[in-house]
C-alpha cells in the first residue's frame, strides 16, 4: 500500500494532474503550469522587505540588489523553459502583498478616507480585469486566416473595380486614389520560414511562443504572452491603470507616514519613519513599489511613443539592426516612416484595429 502511494505521488509530480469534469479552464491552466520553484521566491520577497525595513542602509542595499537577485534566481531555475509564469506570478504576488499592507497598516491609521480606499480598490480590480483581457491572446496567425482574407479581398476587389469605373468618368484623382486602395488591399502576404504558413504584413514569429502573431509588438515576460493586434490595446490599458493606481497608492502611503513632508521629498527624507517596524515596512514597500512603477512607466512611455509613430517594438528593433530607421526623442522611439500617417491617424488605426482571425474587415487598418 505504501509503495502504491509513493508511485502515485511520483506520477503526480512528473505528469499533469488528471482533468476533472467540474474543473474550470482557468484553474486547470494554473495547475498545469504550476511552477514549484516559484515558492522560495514568494517566501523570500516579504522576508527581504522586512529585513530592509530594519535600517535605511539595509533598505538601500537590498532594494538595489533585489532586481539582480530575482534575475539570478530566474536564470538558475528557469533557464531551460521557453515560457514561464515566473514574472507574472511575482508581479501579481507583489501587487497583492502591497494591497494587503495598505489595508492592514495604512488604513487603520485613519489618514485615508473611504473614497480613497475605493479608488485604490477599483484600480486593483481594473488592473486584474484588463490583465485577464490581455491574456486572452495576441491574435495568432492560423492557416485559415489567409482563406478568410481572400474571400473578403474578392468582395473588396469587385467593389473597388466598380468604384474605379464609375469614378473614371468624373475624376481622375478619385480613380487614382481607389487604385491605390486596391493595391494596398492586394498586398501579398509572406511565408514564415518556421511555421510554414502565410502571414499578413507586420506579423512576426515569436521564438518564445513558437507561433506567428498578427502585428507582433513584442513578447512580454511579465504577462507570459505576446503583445499583438488582438491584445495590444488591453495591454496598454493594463499598464496605464497599474501605473496610475500605483502612483496614487504611493502618494497615500507617503502622506500618511510623512504628513509634514512635501510629497516629492518624502521618499528621500521622512524623519521618524524607522521608529516603528510597521511604518518602516510601509516606507520600504513604497520604495519597492516606486522602483517597479518606474520601470513600467518607462515601458508605458515607449509604448505611447511607438503608437504615435505607428511602429511596433519588433519593427523598431529590425530598423535598428538594418539601420533603416531614425532615432527620435533621445532614442525613446525609432521612426521607420513606413506606416506612419500622422499622429491622429496613427492613434485612430490603433484604437480601431481588430483581430483579423476573428472578424475580417475590408479596411486599411487590417494591414496594421
Amino acid at each position: 500500500m505504501v509503495l502504491y502511494f509513493c508511485c502515485r505521488d511520483k506520477r503526480w509530480l512528473k505528469d499533469k494532474p488528471p482533468k476533472s469534469g467540474c474543473q474550470s479552464p482557468v484553474l486547470g491552466a494554473m495547475i498545469d503550469n504550476l511552477e514549484i520553484s516559484m515558492i522560495p521566491a514568494l517566501v523570500l520577497l516579504p522576508l527581504l522587505l522586512r529585513v530592509a525595513a530594519l535600517h535605511y542602509l539595509l533598505g538601500i542595499t537590498i532594494l538595489t540588489t533585489l532586481p539582480g537577485l530575482v534575475l539570478w534566481y530566474y536564470y538558475a531555475t528557469h533557464r531551460r523553459k521557453r515560457r514561464t509564469l515566473f514574472f507574472l506570478t511575482l508581479a501579481l504576488y507583489s501587487l497583492a502583498y502591497m494591497y494587503y499592507l495598505f489595508m492592514t497598516e495604512i488604513l487603520p491609521r485613519g489618514d485615508v478616507s473611504q473614497l480613497q480606499v475605493c479608488t485604490v480598490t477599483t484600480g486593483m480590480i481594473l488592473t486584474i480585469g484588463s490583465l485577464i483581457q490581455t491574456k486572452r491572446g495576441p491574435g495568432v496567425v492560423t492557416a485559415s486566416l489567409l482563406e478568410a482574407r481572400s474571400q473578403s479581398q474578392d468582395k473588396d476587389s469587385t467593389h473597388v473595380n466598380g468604384a474605379i469605373q464609375s469614378a473614371a468618368s468624373s475624376s481622375a484623382g478619385s480613380a487614382a486614389e481607389l487604385q491605390t486602395t486596391e493595391a494596398t488591399l492586394t498586398t501579398k502576404w509572406s511565408r514564415c520560414p518556421v511555421c510554414k504558413i502565410m502571414r499578413p504584413p507586420r506579423a512576426g514569429h515569436c521564438r518564445t511562443c513558437g507561433s506567428c502573431v498578427q502585428r507582433l509588438d513584442h513578447h512580454c515576460i511579465w504577462i507570459n504572452s505576446c503583445v499583438g493586434q488582438a491584445n495590444h490595446r488591453s495591454f496598454l490599458l493594463t499598464l496605464s491603470v497599474f501605473v496610475l493606481t500605483s502612483l496614487y497608492g504611493i502618494k497615500l502611503v507617503l502622506c500618511s507616514l510623512c504628513p509634514r513632508q512635501y510629497l516629492m521629498t518624502a521618499l528621500l527624507y521622512c524623519p521618524g519613519v524607522y521608529s516603528q517596524s510597521s511604518t518602516a515596512l510601509c516606507f520600504t514597500c513604497a520604495w519597492y513599489s516606486g522602483i517597479v512603477t518606474g520601470g513600467l512607466l518607462y515601458l508605458l512611455v515607449v509604448q505611447v511613443l511607438n503608437i504615435s509613430f505607428n511602429v511596433t517594438e519588433r519593427e523598431a528593433q529590425l530598423a535598428l539592426r538594418n539601420k533603416t530607421g531614425q532615432s527620435r526623442l533621445w532614442g525613446l522611439v525609432i521612426d521607420t516612416g513606413e506606416y506612419s500617417r500622422g499622429f491622429y491617424q496613427n492613434w485612430v488605426e490603433f484604437l480601431t484595429m481588430t483581430d483579423a482571425s476573428v472578424s475580417p474587415r475590408s479596411s486599411l487598418t487590417d494591414l496594421v
